[in-house]
C-alpha cells in the first residue's frame, strides 16, 4: 500500500472556501493600502544569505530557513570540517540562499538596489509568504504570509499617525476589536541606561518582549542570566508596570527619565504620536505599553503592536520606526517606518469569531442544470449574459441525472440552480429554483439578473 502523503510541519492546504476568506483578507487589507497612496511591489521568496543574516538578532539568525546550494557542494570543505560535525559552520559553507524571515529587510535591499529609479518619500506594501523555522503550534506556522506596509526616505511622524490610522481601517472593516500597543525603542534605551544597564539594551528588549507570554518572573530571570544586576532589575519594576492613562504614563516617563537624553526624545515622540492620534476619531483602543519591545533589532523609534481583544491569540500586526536598516547595504540616512499584518492570525481570528461577510466567501451564485445538447446550447447564451452582469454562475458539464447535479449544487452552496426543460426553451425562459427555500419561478434572463442581483 502507498504511503500517505503529507505535508511539513507548520505549513497548511487551503481549500477553496478558505482561499475565500484569505482573498477577503488579502483585498481588504489592499484596499486600504491603495487608499492611503501605497503601491505594491514583489520581493523573491529566496534571498542571499549575507541580505539575511545579522539583521533580526541571534534569535532571528537561528530561524532562517537555509537553502542547500546545487552541485557538489562538499568541494572546498575538508575532511576535518565534514567530520567536526559542526552545523552552523557547515551551512555558512554549502548554504549561499535563504527563504525570507520577513519582507522589511529584502524592501531594505529593494530600495538600495533600485535607489535611482524611486521617488522619496517611497510608500510601498507587499503581500507575500515568509518562513521561518520556528516550533509549530496553535497560532504560529513555519510558513505564513504577510501584508506590509512601509514608508522611506522621510523622518515625520505623520508616517508613524496614518501607520495606527491604517490599522484601525483595516480591523475595522473585519470587524475585529483591538488595541494597538504604542512605545519607542528610544524609550527602552532611556530606561536602560537609568537602570546602568545601558549596554544590555539588546537583552533587556528581547526579555521584556515576552512579558505576554512568560509572566513577570520568568522575565526577571532571564534578565538575571544576562548578567543584569539584581539591583537593575528592581528598578526596572515599576516602570515595565506602569499602569494608568497614556497622558499619566507620559507625565511619569518625563519625571523618571528626566536624565536621558534618548529617554526623553522617544518619550517626546510618543506623545506626538499618541496626541495626533487621539483627535483623528480613530475607534480602536491606542495604549502606551512600556512592555512592548518587538524583539527584532532594526527598531530605532516608535514601535507598534496589534492584539485582538476577543480571541485568545498572539499580535496579529506590528512594526516600527528602523532608521538604519538601509545602511547596513551601503545607503545611509534614510529612515523607514512601517507595520505589518499577519494575514495568517487574522484568519484564524476571523474564523473563531464568525466574521466572514457571506459575499466574501461564497462561490459559484447560480448553476444551470444540464439536460442535454439541445438544453445546454439554449442556456449557453443566457449563461454569458449573467455573467457579463457579474454574477458568478456555471453549467453543470455533464447531462446527468438531476439528483446528482442538485447534490453537486447542495456540495458547492450554491444558492440558486436555473433549471431549462423543454418547457422554458419554448416560452424563452428558465425556472429559477431557490435551494434555501425551494421556492421556484420562471423568469425571463432580465428578470434571471434581477432576482440574483435582488
Amino acid at each position: 500500500m502507498a504511503t500517505k502523503p503529507g505535508i511539513p510541519k507548520g505549513t497548511r492546504d487551503f481549500s477553496p472556501v478558505e482561499m475565500a476568506k484569505r482573498n477577503y483578507i488579502f483585498d481588504t487589507i489592499r484596499e486600504v493600502f491603495f487608499l492611503y497612496g501605497f503601491r505594491q511591489i514583489e520581493t523573491p521568496a529566496m534571498e542571499n544569505l549575507s541580505t539575511l543574516m545579522g539583521k533580526y538578532g541571534e534569535e532571528g539568525d537561528k530561524l532562517l530557513f537555509k537553502i542547500q546550494n546545487s552541485g557538489d557542494y562538499f568541494s572546498g570543505l575538508t575532511d576535518e570540517e565534514l567530520l567536526s560535525r559542526n552545523a552552523a559552520k557547515l551551512a555558512s559553507k554549502f548554504c549561499e540562499k535563504g527563504l525570507r524571515y520577513d519582507l522589511t529587510v529584502p524592501f531594505a535591499r529593494y530600495v538600495v538596489m533600485h535607489r535611482d529609479e524611486i521617488t522619496f518619500p517611497f510608500k510601498r506594501f507587499q503581500i507575500q509568504p515568509v518562513w521561518r523555522a520556528d516550533r509549530p503550534q496553535k497560532g504560529r506556522y513555519r510558513e505564513f504570509y504577510q501584508c506590509d506596509a512601509d514608508v522611506v526616505g522621510s523622518d515625520s511622524l505623520l508616517n508613524e499617525v496614518e501607520l495606527v490610522q491604517m490599522i484601525d481601517a483595516v480591523f475595522g472593516r473585519f470587524g475585529i476589536r483591538v488595541s494597538v500597543k504604542v512605545n519607542n525603542r528610544k524609550i527602552l534605551t532611556g530606561i536602560a541606561e537609568i537602570i546602568g544597564e545601558a549596554d544590555k539594551i539588546v537583552d533587556i528588549t528581547v526579555a521584556i518582549d515576552k512579558l505576554d507570554k512568560i509572566g513577570l518572573d520568568n522575565v526577571n530571570a532571564e534578565l538575571a542570566s544576562k548578567g543584569i544586576s539584581q539591583e537593575a532589575i528592581a528598578k526596572l519594576q515599576p516602570i515595565i508596570l506602569l499602569e494608568g492613562s497614556n497622558e499619566e504614563k507620559i507625565r511619569t516617563l518625563k519625571t523618571v527619565l528626566a536624565d536621558s537624553a534618548t529617554g526623553m526624545k522617544g518619550v517626546e515622540e510618543s506623545e506626538f504620536i499618541l496626541n495626533k492620534v487621539a483627535g483623528l476619531g480613530v475607534k480602536s483602543e491606542v495604549e502606551l505599553d512600556l512592555t512592548l519591545a518587538r524583539g527584532l533589532n532594526y527598531y530605532t523609534g516608535a514601535i507598534f503592536e496589534v492584539k485582538a481583544l476577543d480571541v485568545q491569540i498572539g499580535s496579529i500586526s506590528g512594526g516600527g520606526r528602523y532608521d538604519n536598516l538601509t545602511g547596513v547595504f551601503g545607503m545611509e540616512g534614510v529612515s523607514g517606518v512601517g507595520i505589518s499584518f499577519g494575514a495568517d492570525r487574522i484568519y484564524d481570528v476571523l474564523n473563531q469569531l464568525d466574521l466572514y461577510p457571506k459575499e466574501a466567501v461564497n462561490g459559484t451564485e447560480l448553476l444551470f442544470v444540464n439536460f442535454g445538447d439541445a438544453e445546454a446550447s439554449y442556456v449557453l447564451p443566457i449563461l454569458s449574459e449573467v455573467r457579463r452582469a457579474g454574477i458568478r454562475a456555471e453549467i453543470y458539464p455533464d447531462s446527468a441525472k438531476m439528483k446528482k447535479q442538485m447534490s453537486y449544487a447542495n456540495g458547492k452552496e450554491i444558492p440558486f440552480v436555473a433549471i431549462v426543460g423543454e418547457t422554458e426553451m419554448n416560452e424563452g425562459k428558465v425556472t429559477l429554483k431557490n435551494m434555501t427555500t425551494g421556492e421556484q419561478t420562471q423568469v425571463t434572463t432580465d428578470g434571471l439578473i434581477a432576482a440574483l442581483r435582488g
